[in-house]
């Protein structure tokens, strides 16, 4: 009896234990004009759009463990009124609708959340997210300064707001959620409606605010936002946008758009990863301190969730993780290495004193300097000229539209232009079979023994400026699988082996005037093709020099 006594005393003194250190998990969150601040200290975040309808509760661990794999600390994602009310007052928070699951998710694999609950998402989700009935009330104006409308949008927000606090997920009771959104890109229209527009844009500040929620919140695409609430930017480049009062609020870019959406009987939209970097590195470099992925996984339109004229069941939005949760490369490679390079600077990004160097021709750099230590930044806004420029004393070459990073300013460790993961070549390779006739072969190959294969499994590669980008679809898990497209070689008489080599590509002032019927005819519409590099085969160029084939293909797959 004595020992079930002590037992007893012993289980609760454990469960108070266990309550005070949930208590004193809660965070604080703030903000200034230099970033926002979690328990005192300014933190980058690096967020992705992950939208729980567009996959299934089992999808959600890996997709989230990938994100934060690839570098991110935290997960963005709309709230789906329709999804949840598709009848009125009758919700469904079940299966892929389960946003406290999702949430919870997130939770534990240890990120942060951004919840955009609009709830006007737009999205290319059917009816911008508002479900069908609320078309059918009776005195209704939706998103202005209508009673009707505000009172159900009032109705709902509140809604989502209590679940994720009864679940103690904002980050003021301890939970991921760091950042909330009160409606979506409202700016875009909200000249439309005049006073109205601008008494209704006031409401939804009051509204967010009466919550008490003590995490901050933003208004996308909203230029003209009240005060306490923080504007940001959507868009491909939002390294110039400044939020309309940049002294107190900080530096946010909540749409990265990594690609397009699919429209019915389109190609696949194609936003290349060099793009994407050079991109996100320019936000970073001139003060960027919110940065998220739309999207970063986009997932599947499911049922009739699509909205929009011809928008496709897919989602894949090209986001680094693709429609069915693989890695999409050398995207989700790439941006990794960005991530990992950006957090390494964090401090003297948030904290450091920003100097600006212009060189001119679109080129300039960027000094942060903090306790003694400097970290730079090179960017090369020109579409097709490289530079050489001189940073503190050292020559650094700087591809067109590229971003080169150097943490110490003397070391350059990343460049936007450099896709880690290019592995394939042009091969001008010795003819093997029984017709020696034509000695040499050229077919595009995967070389993985030409490339130093990296811990992350990324392979080193070339460097390929704008206009010669070099980028890659997978189609299988298998690395002999890889589709290409645009690149350049250049092939010297009796060489065997021919890196694409990433330069301009110009006609000399000879060559062999058969040149291009002879490729057209051996190699167009061909996955290999043989030649040998002479004037045997091409004729007479009038030139004294070593015979060289300079060849640009772009290459094309249906799927």
């Amino acid at each position: 009896m004595a020992n079930s006594k002590m037992i007893t005393l012993v289980v609760p003194a454990v469960f108070l234990a266990l309550l005070q250190c949930c208590l004193v998990s809660a965070m604080n969150v703030s903000y200034d004009g230099r970033g926002f601040i979690l328990d005192g200290k300014r933190r980058l975040i690096l967020s992705g759009s992950i939208h729980y309808p567009r996959s299934t509760p089992e999808m959600w661990p890996d997709l989230i463990k990938k994100a934060k794999e690839g570098g991110l600390n935290t997960i963005e994602t709309y709230v789906f009124w329709n999804a949840h009310e598709p009848l009125y007052r009758q919700y469904d928070f079940t299966g892929n609708h389960d946003i406290v699951r999702f949430i919870k998710t997130i939770q534990e694999q240890g990120l942060y959340a951004v919840l955009r609950i609009g709830p006007y998402i737009c999205g290319e989700w059917n009816y911008g997210g508002f479900p069908v009935w609320l078309h059918n009330i009776p005195g209704i104006r939706l998103r202005t300064n209508n009673h009707v409308y505000e009172n159900e949008m009032q109705t709902f927000t509140t809604l989502i707001v209590n679940k994720m606090r009864s679940e103690n997920l904002f980050a003021s009771q301890g939970g991921p959620i760091i950042i909330a959104q009160i409606e979506n890109e409202y700016g875009n229209i909200e000249g439309s409606y005049g006073n109205d527009g601008k008494d209704y844009l006031s409401w939804c500040a009051n509204l967010a605010l009466s919550y008490n929620l003590g995490i901050p919140w933003i208004m996308c695409q909203q230029w003209d936002a009240p005060k306490h609430m923080i504007n940001t930017c959507n868009g491909y480049y939002c390294d110039q946008f400044w939020p309309n009062d940049a002294s107190h609020n900080p530096k946010g870019w909540t749409e990265n758009w990594v690609g397009w959406y699919k429209n019915w009987g389109s190609q696949d939209p194609h936003r290349t990863a060099e793009d994407v970097a050079f991109a996100v590195a320019r936000f970073f470099q001139l003060g960027g301190s919110f940065h998220n992925y739309y999207m970063y996984h986009g997932g599947t339109n499911f049922n009739r969730t699509a909205g929009g004229p011809f928008i496709a069941t897919t989602y894949d939005y090209d986001a680094p993780l693709n429609e069915y949760g693989n890695l999409n490369q050398p995207k989700w490679g790439h941006l990794k290495r960005l991530h990992e390079i950006i957090m390494s600077m964090e401090e003297i990004l948030t904290y450091g004193e920003k100097r600006d160097i212009t060189y001119g021709y679109l080129l300039w750099a960027t000094i942060y300097s903090y306790e003694g230590k400097q970290s730079c930044f090179l960017a090369n806004a020109n579409y097709y000229s490289d530079f050489v420029v001189d940073l503190l004393g050292s020559k650094f070459t700087v591809p067109a539209w590229s971003v080169t990073i150097l943490p110490d300013c003397y070391t350059e460790v990343y460049n936007t232009a450099k896709v880690s993961s290019q592995t394939s070549i042009m091969v001008n390779e010795p003819n093997k079979g029984e017709d020696q006739s034509e000695p040499y072969v050229l077919e595009w190959q995967w070389r993985p023994e030409h490339f130093e294969v990296l811990k992350d499994g990324t392979v080193d590669g070339s460097a390929f400026t704008v206009n010669q980008l070099l980028d890659q679809k997978v189609v299988t898990n298998d690395t002999t699988d890889y589709l290409w497209y645009l690149t350049s070689v250049d092939i010297q008489e009796g060489d065997p082996i021919a890196k694409a080599t990433g330069v301009n590509l110009h006609k000399g002032s000879c060559e062999a005037p058969n040149t291009m019927k002879v490729i057209e005819e051996k190699c167009l519409g061909m996955d290999r093709c043989t030649l040998d590099v002479s004037e045997d085969t091409f004729g007479p160029t009038g030139c004294k020099t070593a015979n060289q084939l300079a060849v640009e293909a772009v290459c094309s797959v249906a799927y």
